[in-house]
């Protein structure tokens, strides 16, 4: 088993995995991202990320047998706070050779990389003030999102700035974020629309914003969707995203 501390070697390593990349957030200069630990094992990669996405990932890829051995030497060190996130396929395979780990319920990778063909009139970046504005939106219709507007690891917000009817004052009606965004990929998160403002395509006008910009300035973007949520992975998948099954298992204690 070999450690990684340089960003280059992790991309040799990782040949190009999108996923892999993001999870590295690889710094502009040439380093990894903050606490970000990567080992090689055979054809294993496997890039530790602390804190990312509301998770502590061990994002891994690679054959199953060493794939196995690279999580059964670096998992105990990092400690059980580190879930394994992989392929579904990968991940079904290490779950059923270590017999600590248990699966949680596959979701999406979603990538691109070319800009969306997609309206985008009316969106803009939102200012301090206006993103103060948009925490209400998640305070009410969606609470358990990783990325907040007051949460100090996302990067910008954009949204558009509506009102809902006749003698309402205009508020965030739908915002994006750039979040945990690497020199090798945009992250999208933090997806919200009011639900009275909802059917008139204001969320792929944001979201089509926001990854243009992000393809623009890292060369790809991607973001993750529960598998169950069919109505945004249909809108995602309009804007030209690419999606692929994701699993991810967590130590469970004897």
């Amino acid at each position: 088993m070999e450690e990684l501390v340089r960003l280059e070697d992790v991309r040799e390593a990782a040949a190009g995995d999108t996923h892999l990349l993001w999870a590295a957030q690889g710094q502009q200069d040439g380093r990894l991202g903050s606490g970000v630990r990567a080992w090689r094992h055979g054809t294993a990669l496997a890039v530790a990320s602390p804190d990312l996405s509301g998770r502590d990932r061990l994002v891994v890829e690679g054959g199953a047998d060493d794939t196995a051995h690279l999580v059964r030497q670096v998992l105990p060190a990092l400690g059980p706070t580190y879930r394994p996130v992989g392929r579904a396929a990968l991940i079904e395979a290490l779950a059923a050779v270590i017999p600590d780990l248990s699966l949680f319920p596959t979701f999406y990778w979603m990538e691109t990389s070319a800009a969306p063909d997609s309206p985008t009139a009316g969106v803009e970046w939102l200012d301090e003030v206006q993103v103060k504005e948009s925490a209400s939106l998640f305070d009410r219709f969606f609470p358990d999102s990783f990325a907040q507007p007051d949460d100090g690891g996302t990067h910008r917000w954009a949204g558009i700035v509506d009102s809902l009817g006749s003698g309402t004052p205009p508020e965030p009606l739908a915002v994006a974020a750039d979040v945990w965004s690497s020199a090798d990929c945009g992250f999208l998160a933090g997806v919200c629309t009011h639900p009275e403002a909802r059917g008139r395509g204001l969320a792929r006008s944001v979201c089509g914003f926001v990854l243009g910009e992000l393809v623009r300035r890292h060369g790809r973007a991607a973001l993750m969707v529960h598998g169950d949520n069919r109505s945004a992975i249909a809108v995602y998948e309009r804007l030209g995203m690419v999606k692929r099954p994701l699993a991810g298992a967590q130590v469970v204690s004897p």
